[in-house]
């Protein structure tokens, strides 16, 4: 079973399937999510089309305005002066950004040495980024599979966070393990339940991807309400870096969404402005048929997702 949104361009593989939130004391056991001046928004990944040098179609994106926020996944092998037009492009136009590190070739990993690759693409790149703008770092796209343990997913974090803090002091999302699905693993990790090696850093804030075929393999069963409750014990809040309406399977994405972000208070980004390599493009024409183009419009699917926001 694929557990994953994903899509081949030529021959990489594009998969994805990262607003901060700070917590309040609400007089409840569970601390809910603060917006810290970003809003909902919607994904891009430019990396592979025309060497990531594309259209974005920033008018259309502004004049829907539940669009608050964009998640710009930079592939490490794209120019870094590139991501930074990026960055720069969506500053200007108004809109927060959350800038992840997404390396194509290995979503799923649960190398340490891969996420740790991340951290100091970070330490290497991050100042050179900020100058274009103020943004939210995505430690790593979708790093640990489904069999990854609290303790294994606590430790390699650690690792990379003390790396990404030599140059980055703000919020750091850091994707659930298994593809964005596993809540429960990342709970664990935060918490240090049963005395287990825990995330040490307190200033970061959990991401689910959520997808039809999101699955909990940690509590064997389809994602559900009831997993982000879970995630949110923990005590960071939380962000639904992703959702969309494929790949097929039985856990409720849209029902999903809708409690994070009205009974959660959680941020939630639509999959994908522009840039899946599919069929969730929001606007067309897609980056692989023409990314250049001069103007946008919504796709089809533009109000499947939008309408959540």
């Amino acid at each position: 079973m694929k557990y994953t949104c994903c899509a081949l361009i030529g021959t990489a593989l594009l998969a994805s399937c990262g607003k901060p939130t700070l917590t309040q004391d609400t007089g409840v056991t569970e601390p809910r999510a603060v917006t810290a001046g970003l809003g909902d928004g919607v994904n891009l990944q430019p990396s592979y089309y025309n060497s990531g040098n594309v259209t974005f179609g920033w008018s259309l994106m502004k004049a829907n305005m539940k669009i608050k926020t964009v998640r710009i996944e930079i592939e490490p092998g794209v120019s870094i002066s590139t991501a930074a037009s990026w960055i720069s492009q969506a500053k200007s136009n108004g809109f927060a950004i959350i800038a992840t590190y997404h390396k194509a070739s290995v979503l799923g990993s649960d190398n340490v040495s891969d996420l740790l690759a991340a951290a100091n693409w970070w330490k290497a790149n991050y100042a050179t980024l900020a100058k274009s703008g103020s943004f939210t770092v995505n430690l790593m796209n979708e790093w640990g599979d489904h069999n990854l343990t609290a303790s294994a997913y606590a430790s390699a974090y650690n690792q990379a966070i003390a790396i990404v803090r030599t140059v980055y002091s703000g919020t750091i999302i850091i994707d659930c393990p298994g593809w964005g699905q596993e809540t429960h693993i990342a709970a664990e990790a935060i918490l240090g339940t049963g005395g287990i090696t825990k995330i040490s850093d307190t200033k970061i804030l959990p991401s689910v991807h959520v997808y039809p075929n999101g699955w909990n393999q940690a509590l064997n069963h389809w994602l559900q309400n009831s997993d982000l409750d879970d995630l949110a014990t923990a005590g960071r809040g939380g962000i639904i870096g992703e959702f969309g309406n494929s790949p097929s399977g039985s856990a409720n994405w849209s029902g999903i969404v809708t409690y994070a972000k009205s009974t959660k208070g959680w941020t939630v980004m639509a999959w994908a402005w522009n840039g899946d390599g599919g069929s969730m493009n929001m606007v067309t024409p897609a980056w692989d048929a023409n990314p250049t183009a001069s103007s946008y419009s919504e796709s089809s699917y533009f109000t499947t997702v939008y309408n959540l926001l």
